[in-house]
């Protein structure tokens, strides 16, 4: 689907079902469950991917509050370096329509260097990547041209390390928080803080959303902009699932407080180690290696036992010595058992590391 057909006013006013970017057909659901939605897959990390539903209203909303917030206007110029099969890409699509802004789409396949050219060439102003794509940029030391205000850094959490060096390049990284059953963004830091040093931590929650924090800690959401429901298949035929309430419960856990909103794991990543729960998003993050990534694996004797997974390509004494580091500094029951090299760790088209397939990857490749 061209960029130009979702800029057309017809596509918004439509009552049509669409799928943007996907050659997936969209099953005929009776009563017109389906009129008016925008479905998009979900990246399917901690589960198996499903489709979900959101109307173009919704959609809008969504693009008009984000646009305020970075301050994107007329004058502006999005740029596209994200595939329209999924809510951070055709967002960007729907922002600059909403904005009646220029739209300019990177084609090529990605490659830092031609993605920075293109940038400076189509003065683009604002631009939505993954963290796989902003680490990128940092390890080819590339610096942006001086049109460009805004990289919201979205599609997972981007580390620190990774930030800062964006920043201290000219990089306007701008930490988000979102998902694709909210529309998009929840959650992204002020453009007032791009004078700063980036951090990782809490983030100011969006002003159409609501947020509340479950007695499970999990991250509750009621806003205009939520999903309308979901496909769902069983065998060979789908049904359409509509959300129920007001307020949607996810799956990611959080804290909030006047300093914004911590997203510190997903609640479907917990497990038991040793009699105690740990989340191996969190240790993750605590040992701050770009490249890696940790997976728990069951374990007769501890329940699970967890394993830091890297690429090849990464500098394996590097690795190694920070995994030693942090064992030194925790308890028992959150040391890392294990490190395991393979040839590439399975990710979604948005650098979203697929966490079941590279936990069954390193099960069968340790045994």
């Amino acid at each position: 689907m061209e960029t130009t057909y979702l800029r057309d006013p017809a596509f918004w006013s439509s009552a049509k079902a669409e799928a943007p970017g996907s050659s997936f057909v969209l099953p005929e659901i009776p009563d017109g469950k389906l009129d008016g939605l925008v479905f998009f897959q979900t990246s399917g990390s901690m589960s198996w991917p499903h489709w979900v539903g959101l109307s173009r209203v919704a959609l809008l909303h969504s693009a008009a509050v984000v646009n305020a917030y970075l301050g994107v206007d007329e004058k502006s110029c999005w740029g596209l370096a994200l595939p329209l099969n999924h809510v951070g890409g055709f967002g960007v699509v729907a922002r600059a329509f909403e904005a009646g802004s220029r739209l300019d789409c990177f084609r090529e396949k990605w490659d830092p260097a031609r993605f920075t050219a293109w940038l400076k060439a189509e003065h683009v102003t604002h631009v939505s990547l993954v963290p796989t794509q902003i680490h990128d940029l940092v390890r080819e030391w590339l610096r942006p041209p001086p049109t460009l205000k805004v990289v919201v850094a979205g599609g997972g959490g981007l580390d620190e390390e990774t930030g800062r060096a964006a920043r201290d390049l000219g990089w306007p990284v701008l930490a988000s928080y979102g998902m694709t059953e909210a529309g998009s963004q929840i959650a992204t830091q002020g453009i007032e803080l791009l004078d700063q040093p980036y951090e990782s931590g809490r983030i100011s929650v969006l002003p159409h959303w609501k947020v509340r924090i479950e007695d499970d800690g999990r991250i509750a959401l009621q806003g205009e902009t939520l999903f309308a429901g979901e496909l769902i298949q069983s065998g060979d035929k789908w049904r359409f699932s509509a959300r129920k309430g007001d307020w949607f419960v996810t799956k990611d856990l959080g804290q909030l407080d006047d300093g914004g909103l911590l997203v510190t794991g997903r609640a479907d990543a917990l497990v038991k180690i040793l009699g105690e729960l740990v989340n191996p998003l969190a240790v993750e993050r605590e040992l701050a290696v770009p490249e890696a990534s940790v997976v728990a694996l069951p374990d007769s004797r501890k329940g699970h036992r967890l394993i830091v997974v890297y690429e090849r390509t990464a500098i394996s004494k590097r690795v190694e010595s920070r995994v030693a580091s942090y064992n030194q500094g925790v308890e028992g029951f959150r040391r890392i058992d294990g490190v395991a090299k393979i040839d590439a760790i399975p990710r979604s088209d948005l650098g979203k590391v697929r966490r079941l397939e590279l936990a069954g990857l390193v099960e069968e490749w340790i045994i």
